[in-house]
């Protein structure tokens, strides 16, 4: 709120403001969707595996986002009407609580992305050994690492919010981890397609090229898709931290409201790319729509 009174003041741009209809709408289509892929995923035994379990912390970590929009929107609301004061004890303590769950829900899906990649990317260079190193007990003792170290962070940073040396590591993460997964996805691009090339070009070879190629497009459209939904964020963050005076950087955050919206996005599309792709899952979901009599 100080970063967005304050650019007020030394820049013409105005606020753009996302309707509360729009928020409650996304976030529910959000945590609808995530909720319906971890039910999937229990009911059907086939899909106990590592990679599944990796997609169910990236469900969760997206119904926290939404979940946290949506009560956020509660609140707005309730002060709006006077049920609430902005400066209170209590108010405070619950906005605290309200960060460390969107943070939650931010470094949850970033190394819930980070753990899908290295499982795919193990798949792509170590296919044959790969139930050898990523076992099931492994993928659960990995999420538990993830979400421990999450949950302590995300308390950290809420409650030590004002501290450079809080701020500063928390939005270098971002760019790090992102960069670090881009690295993966273009590698196991260049492979895949290295290796449809290969099978083209073998005279016996009746697979069409475009299917040869559908594992590397549907890697790149992830890719895509996430950098487009979180980069903006974590631009306002970089730019909140280390230009906050900046007109022009005031400018561009004033656009805040559109780049969480973004995120919200991401949580409705994540399980589509993810999950809605997986033909085990596809099957999970007809037998649970269309019950045979």
């Amino acid at each position: 709120e100080n970063i967005s009174d304050f650019s007020l003041n030394i820049t013409d741009c105005t606020q753009v403001v996302v309707p509360e209809e729009v928020f409650f709408t996304v976030a529910a289509a959000g945590i609808l969707e995530n909720l319906l892929i971890l039910i999937a995923i229990v009911r059907n035994k086939n899909l106990h595996l590592p990679m599944y379990f990796f997609i169910c912390s990236l469900a969760i970590s997206d119904m926290l986002g939404s979940l946290y929009k949506t009560l956020e929107n509660i609140f707005i609301i309730l002060c709006k009407m006077g049920y609430l004061t902005r400066h209170g004890d209590f108010e405070k303590k619950l906005d605290d609580a309200m960060d460390s769950m969107f943070i939650l829900s931010l470094l949850g899906s970033i190394f819930s992305l980070l753990a899908i990649a290295a499982d795919r990317y193990i798949t792509i260079f170590y296919a044959l050994r790969y139930h050898n190193i990523m076992t099931l007990r492994r993928a659960l003792v990995i999420l538990a690492i993830i979400w421990a170290f999450c949950a302590g962070s995300s308390i950290a940073i809420a409650l030590f919010s004002y501290e450079a040396a809080t701020v500063i590591p928390f939005t270098i993460l971002f760019p790090l981890m992102m960069f670090f997964i881009l690295c993966l996805y273009v590698h196991m691009f260049l492979l895949a397609r290295s290796h449809a090339k290969k099978i083209a070009s073998l005279p016996s070879s009746t697979v069409p090229h475009r299917t040869n190629m559908k594992g590397a497009i549907t890697l790149t459209i992830f890719l895509g898709v996430f950098l487009c939904c979180w980069a903006p964020f974590v631009l306002h963050i970089l730019l909140a931290r280390f230009c906050p005076h900046n007109p022009y950087c005031a400018c561009y955050m004033s656009i805040f409201h559109v780049n969480g919206t973004l995120i919200m996005c991401n949580a409705i599309i994540n399980p589509m790319i993810f999950a809605f792709r997986s033909p085990e899952l596809r099957s999970t979901f007809k037998k649970m729509f269309y019950c045979p009599r």
